[in-house]
Parts: structure tokens; sequence; C-alpha cells
């Protein structure tokens, strides 16, 4: 497996600085979300600050952008990095695509489709296989002269992943994806009896396998050798895991571990306001369940055993936040990621 780190909003000059540090570290690679920025201009900043590690969004959000601009873009970045990219899509919410970036949200899962199978299109046209000619539901692409063509490149196989929670959206992935990002609120339950079912189907469709998939999986990862020394991370993690599980389609990864009307209790505590609260709901026994708490000679192990055989890429949840309050733990979480690679 690989190890990434995940990467909130960086300036240019701290994501360079981290990139540097991760890869002295050997951390595999930097996974960028796309929140309050942008992630295009970090990446470009640590991937010419660095000569190995892996650049990935996770998730840029498609149906604000054109699948033309988002095909652009990893374009630009696969030739740019070196091939040290992948791009992550995600379709986010209502709410967001609608109200924040003004954009159209009709029924998700069909409109990912048509976007994935429409930036599929802009890809094959840069490659010069064929010429641009996609007409779907949502989106008609016919136009790409010349001069408006990207200029061909060594790093042409861009690869295209999206986030899935839900059994459509993860039989999508299966079918025409090459990679999906697992939601980091996640149990091994369901991983096994949701996500991977529905993965496989999906990949029949399109006479391919689960292993065909990479499975790209933030962790939500407590490390540290005594409980003081846990209690940060261990309270960050459950507060996150409460966000998360506040939203009503979400509540069945409670419902499936025996903890029914959690989200229910979460929901109220947010109406309220009470962010303290809601952290408090999510038990010791809970964070066991959707978190690795381990001492630091024990997290790889603890990885290792967890996602073996599953996961393509491990993706750390909490490093990048803990290595700017604990800069010295770098160490510590190398020895994680070369752990990790090496098994």
């Amino acid at each position: 497996m690989e190890f990434d780190v995940m990467v909130g909003g960086q300036t240019w000059h701290n994501s360079a600085v981290l990139a540097q540090q991760l890869e002295s570290a050997d951390f595999s690679g930097m996974m960028f979300t796309e929140a309050g920025q942008t992630p295009w201009m970090q990446i470009a900043a640590g991937a010419l600050a660095t000569k190995m590690l892996h650049f990935s969004t996770g998730i840029a959000v498609a149906f604000p952008r054109s699948p033309m601009i988002s095909a652009q873009i990893a374009w630009e970045m696969a030739d740019n990095t070196g091939g040290r990219f992948r791009l992550g899509l995600g379709s986010q919410v209502k709410a967001h695509v609608v109200r924040r970036y003004g954009a159209k949200f009709d029924r998700p899962v069909a409109q990912m489709r048509d976007y994935v199978l429409a930036f599929k299109a802009c890809i094959s046209a840069f490659r010069g296989e064929v010429p641009l000619q996609h007409s779907g539901p949502y989106y008609d692409l016919n136009l790409l002269p010349a001069a408006w063509t990207p200029p061909r490149h060594n790093f042409e196989d861009v690869k295209v992943d999206i986030s899935a929670v839900g059994p459509y959206m993860c039989r999508l992935a299966g079918e025409l994806c090459d990679g999906l990002h697992v939601h980091p609120m996640h149990s091994m339950a369901y991983l096994r009896n949701r996500l991977l079912p529905d993965v496989a189907i999906g990949a029949q469709r399109a006479q391919r396998v689960v292993a065909d998939i990479a499975l790209i999986i933030p962790v939500f990862m407590v490390a540290g050798d005594s409980e003081e020394e846990c209690a940060a991370m261990t309270r960050r993690a459950k507060a996150q895991i409460s966000f998360y599980g506040s939203t009503p389609n979400y509540a069945f990864q409670f419902d499936d571990l025996g903890y029914a009307g959690t989200t229910s209790r979460l929901r109220e505590l947010m109406k309220l306001g009470d962010m303290a609260a809601m952290a408090d709901v999510i038990s010791d026994e809970m964070l066991q369940d959707f978190a690795l708490v381990a001492k630091w000679d024990d997290m790889a192990d603890k990885i290792n055993a967890r996602y073996g055989g599953i996961a393509s890429r491990i993706v750390s949840y909490l490093t990048a936040e803990d290595l700017t309050k604990n800069p010295d733990n770098v160490g510590k979480w190398g020895e994680i990621a070369r752990a990790v690679r090496n098994k």
C-alpha cells in the first residue's frame, strides 16, 4: 500500500515546504481537499519542490466545472508533475453545488456518469485517438480545434477517480473509474458488506474485477504512547466523526454497527451548535470502529492488518494537522509510512 497525507488549504509556500518534508520522510504522496481553496496551485508548488512525491485531489468538486476544464487541468498536472498526479472527483452535496457554486445539481449518479464519460472523451481527444465527440444527458462536447488542443506529452495515462458512499455511486466507480475515494467515516463492516460488493457489481458490468479499481482510503489515525499524548488527536477524530455522522445519508454507518439513533442525536446537537457535545456522543468503542488508535510502534501493523489486500493507497487524515502542532513527529510518521509501503 502507498501511504499519503491528507492536506487542506495551504499557502503555496507551505505546500512546498510540507511536500519536501514528507518526501524526505518517505511518504508516498499528498492528497488535497477542496473546500475554501482550490487545490491546483498548492499541488503545483508541492510538485515543483519534489521529485518523487505523488499528488491527488480528494476530492475536486466536479459539477461546477465543465468536464473539459477538469480534463485540461488533469492533463496539465500529469505533464508538469511527470505523471505524479491523479484526479479525484466528487459530486459534493446539493446545497453547496447550487447555493455556493451556482451550478446545476440533478441526479448525482447519472450526472457523474455523464461527467466521467465526457472527461474521458476529452482525454481521448487530447491523445489524438479520436475527434472530440460526446453527447450525453448533461454534457455535449464536440468542438476542439487544433489551436485549442493541449500539447501531447509523455504522461497521457491520466487516472480519474470518484468519491462514493452509496451503492449506485460505488457501482459507477467499479464500472468506469480508475479508483474510488472511500469516505473517511467508514468501518470495516461497511467496506466488506456494502462498498466492495457494489464495486464488484460495477466492475462486472465492464468485464473488470475489483482489483482493477484502486481503493483510496482516508483513515483517522490516533498515534501516541500514552493517553495524554493521544488526547488531542482523539478529541479531533471524535469531533470529525461526529460532524460526518450528523449527515442523514451516513446514518446507516452507525446503524450497521448497532449504534442506532446516533445520527439523530448528532443532528439535534448540531442544531444547537453544541460541537463539544457532538464529539462526546462518539464513544471510545465507536472510535475503534471508525479510526485506528495505536502506539507509534504498533500503528503500521494495525494499518496493514485492517487494510492490507483492500486499499491501494492509505491516506492519513490527521497527520498534517499533527505535524503543524508537533513537527518533531515527522520521523515517527515516516517510520509508519515506510513500514506500510514496504509490507
